[in-house]
C-alpha cells in the first residue's frame, strides 16, 4: 500500500508541479550556463547506490571546489540556489527518484557512501528499507546549515548532526505507521516542526575517521 501511495503521489506531483519545474529550470539557466539538474551518488536500500536528483543550487562543479557539504554563507551557492534551498524547492526532482523506486516518501534521507561507512551498524538497520524524501530527522534539522559554524563543516556534521539524525530515524522506524507517515508528509509540506521525545543531541567524545574515502 505504501509503494502504491508513493508512486501515485510522485506521478501526480510531477504533473501538477511541471509548470513550477519549468520556471525553476529557466531561472537556473538564466543565472549561469550550467546544467539544470544536479545528481550525486547516494546509498540506497541494502547499500545499493543510486543517483539522487536535485535542482542545481550551486555553481557548476562546486563539489570539486569545496566538498559535498555546504556551510554558512557558502560562496558556491547561487542567488537562485539560496531561494530554492530556503523553501526546499531544490529537492523536488527527487519525485523522479521516488517514481523509479530509489526512494519513498517517508524515510531517512539518503547519505553519501563516505558517511554511511562511518555509521555502518546504524545504516545496516536503516537501509533495510528505501531512504525517503522526509522523516522526523529532516523536520528537526530542516535548517541544519544554520547549526553549522565556521571551520570544518564535515567534522561538525558527523559529530553534531548525523548521529542525532540516525537516532531519530531509527526510533521512528520502530513505531511508524501509514497514518504517522501521512503526518510527517503534512508537516513537511506546511513547514511544521517535529518535537522529538528526547530533544538533546548525542554526545560524541571521539569524531569518526574523516579520512575514509567515498
Amino acid at each position: 500500500m505504501r509503494r502504491a501511495f508513493d508512486v501515485i503521489s510522485a506521478a501526480v506531483g510531477l504533473v501538477v508541479l511541471s509548470p513550477l519545474f519549468a520556471v525553476i529550470a529557466l531561472v537556473i539557466k538564466l543565472e549561469n550556463d550550467g546544467p539544470v539538474f544536479y545528481s550525486q551518488p547516494r546509498m540506497g536500500k541494502d547499500f545499493r547506490k543510486f543517483r539522487l536528483l536535485k535542482f542545481r543550487s550551486m555553481v557548476p562543479d562546486a563539489d570539486r571546489a569545496g566538498g559535498a557539504l555546504t556551510g554558512p554563507a557558502d560562496g558556491r551557492i547561487t542567488r537562485a540556489g539560496k531561494f530554492l534551498r530556503a523553501f526546499k524547492l531544490d529537492e523536488l526532482p527527487q519525485l523522479i527518484n521516488l517514481l523509479k523506486g530509489d526512494m519513498r516518501l517517508v524515510g531517512p534521507r539518503p547519505e553519501l557512501e563516505r558517511f554511511v561507512e562511518m555509521f555502518r551498524p546504524q545504516y545496516a538497520l536503516i537501509l533495510r528499507e528505501r531512504p525517503g524524501l522526509t522523516d522526523p530527522a529532516s523536520l528537526v534539522y530542516r535548517q541544519e546549515d544554520r547549526i553549522l559554524g565556521p571551520g570544518n563543516v564535515e567534522a561538525q556534521y558527523v559529530t553534531r548532526i548525523l548521529p542525532r539524525k540516525l537516532e531519530l530515524s531509527l526510533e521512528y522506524q520502530q513505531h511508524r505507521t501509514f497514518l504517522s507517515d501521512l503526518g510527517i508528509i503534512f508537516r513537511t509540506v506546511f513547514g511544521l516542526p517535529w518535537v522529538p521525545r528526547d530533544p538533546s543531541p548525542i554526545p560524541r567524545d571521539t569524531p569518526p575517521d574523516l579520512s575514509t574515502k567515498a
